[in-house]
């Protein structure tokens, strides 16, 4: 069984594949293809109101294009001093026409650079989505709580990562190693449950 990861982030394949099963309960194997495996394709534009509708919208792209199963997520950083932005823009917060994680995280900076510690609360939430060939689209959520550090802190993970103190754990997801992220992120937490939906697929 092949089944497509909609997303051209290799840092995002790398993560997933720590998560997601290599067989079916029945004993299928399942091999995996990304968005580097046709790389012609475009990726769609993701313009949904709801981290939801991402989701399915790089989902769906990714069944029309590769005629298999696809799995694909949207991820927002919700802080709530900032009213919950960048929320669905998380990606393409300092840039509307392109992701960088740099811009983004020096833009968040900024905002809340008058922000003390104690206001500076926030979330991490992905929404996965599986789209199958007979129509139906399957939807996990995960959610980790935090707060938006003053400074860089680690030097692994992508994205908001350095930024983001995981609560209780006195250290951001660039602080810790794949597998203690994966043990506690939003993206593990959605993908784990996901895990269980492929598990049963024939």
């Amino acid at each position: 069984m092949e089944i497509l990861l909609a997303t051209g982030n290799k840092h995002k394949a790398f993560e997933l594949l720590k998560i997601l099963p290599l067989k079916t309960n029945s004993g299928k194997s399942i091999k995996y293809l990304t968005l580097a495996d046709f790389p012609s394709t475009p990726e769609p534009e993701e313009n949904g109101k709801t981290l939801a509708d991402n989701a399915i919208i790089k989902a769906t792209f990714g069944l029309k294009l590769a005629k298999i199963p696809t799995l694909a997520d949207d991820t927002g950083l919700i802080v709530d001093a900032l009213g919950g932005q960048p929320g669905v823009h998380s990606a393409r917060y300092a840039f509307k026409d392109k992701a960088d994680y740099a811009a983004n995280n020096e833009k968040l900076l900024k905002e809340l650079a008058t922000t003390p510690a104690n206001q500076r609360t926030a979330r991490f939430t992905t929404v996965a989505a599986l789209a199958l060939p007979n129509g139906e689209i399957i939807l996990k959520e995960g959610s980790v709580e935090g707060t938006i550090a003053q400074n860089y802190l680690g030097e692994k993970g992508f994205g908001y990562d350095p930024l983001f103190l995981v609560k209780d754990a006195n250290k951001t997801m660039a602080q810790m190693t794949a597998e203690e992220k994966n043990k506690i992120s939003h993206r593990a937490k959605a993908f784990l449950q996901m895990a269980e939906k492929i598990k049963k697929l024939n």
